[in-house]
């Protein structure tokens, strides 16, 4: 019988050859399957095997080990590493691009089975990243633990668990930090959170609902500037609302509304079929025939997929082909 003391990445156990036939196997072939039962953590594909005399050399290599992990992790602060993204995000630090909206969302993944983590990742590319990047720190299995959160604060990550637990006083801890741990059996709620968080980093979007328009049918003076004589023809204006001023097909003004009169009275809205006096504060070159389209600015929050359309045009518009 031989023993041995074995190092997997950042993990480490001991382990005795009962079987002559197997350790005869892993001399000559080099290669054989094995089932091992003991480990302190979990490795993962491509740690490397290493097999050591003495268990107290292969428990400090595995802990030296997973200690450089974790500062590698805390070290890493934002970005996936693509050349192109950072060379997009520096332009537009530069000043040289507009529409582009780039973030990084960092990630800690804490799952049940090793098998899991790729599971998970493979769900979440559905996502599009053309704007806010996936990176995730550290993917592990086990319960969410205090160095987790650690690394949460370090990073500024957030603590996605999928069927593991984050006990009590790790919850109190993460608490305490402001740390976000959140815990899934559903892997489809999981990518909504993760589609929700994503497109809670993009820039919002202000969408123009029309509210009414009006056709300029004379213009007055007032004081040192124009008004527009209008009657209103479908809808209403109110007071403070935007305005898009339009002469044969041609935008000429697009601002806010913002005098608004009804027989020398000042009112705060008029409706479809009446007259009223329509004034705004930097633009008086009315013209008789001007269309004045009333409006109102809803911001909204973006979608992925609306921040990739965008990403693209300005990118073709800069000439940049990626």
């Amino acid at each position: 019988m031989s023993d041995y003391n074995h190092v997997i990445g950042p993990a480490f156990f001991f382990l005795s050859f009962y079987d002559p036939w197997f350790r005869n196997s892993v001399k000559t072939s080099g290669c054989v399957h094995l089932q091992v039962i003991g480990l302190n953590s979990v490795p993962i594909a491509g740690d490397e095997f290493e097999v050591v005399d003495v268990l107290d050399v292969a428990r400090e290599k595995a802990e030296a080990r997973a200690e450089a992990l974790r500062n590698e992790r805390i070290s890493a602060k934002a970005g996936d590493g693509k050349v192109t993204l950072s060379s997009l995000a520096s332009a537009v630090s530069a000043g040289k691009l507009s529409g582009l909206d780039l973030h990084t969302l960092n990630i800690i993944l804490k799952v049940d089975l090793q098998g899991s983590v790729e599971a998970v990742r493979q769900a979440l590319q559905v996502l599009p990243q053309d704007n806010v990047t996936l990176k995730f720190l550290l993917q592990a299995t086990g319960d969410v633990s205090t160095s987790d959160v650690d690394l949460a604060v370090a990073s500024k990550a957030v603590i996605l668990g999928f069927n593991v637990k984050a006990p009590g006083s790790v919850k109190t801890y993460a608490d305490n930090k402001g740390v976000e741990i959140r815990l899934y059996r559903v892997i489809y709620d999981l990518i909504d959170d993760v589609r929700n968080a994503m497109e809670g980093l993009l820039e919002p979007v202000e969408d123009q609902v029309a509210i009414g328009s009006a056709e300029v049918r004379a213009i007055f003076s007032s004081g040192s500037g124009r008004v527009a004589g209008c009657m209103i023809t479908e809808g209403k204006v109110t007071k403070g609302c935007g305005i898009r001023v339009t002469r044969n097909g041609k935008t000429v003004y697009v601002g806010v509304l913002d005098s608004l009169k009804r027989v020398k009275e000042i009112v705060k809205e008029v409706s479809t079929g009446l007259e009223c006096g329509i004034g705004a504060e930097d633009f008086d070159d009315w013209e008789e025939g001007d269309i004045i389209e009333a409006f109102n600015s809803v911001e909204r929050k973006r979608t992925l997929e609306e921040a990739s359309a965008s990403m693209a045009a300005a990118l073709e518009g800069a000439g940049i082909e990626v």
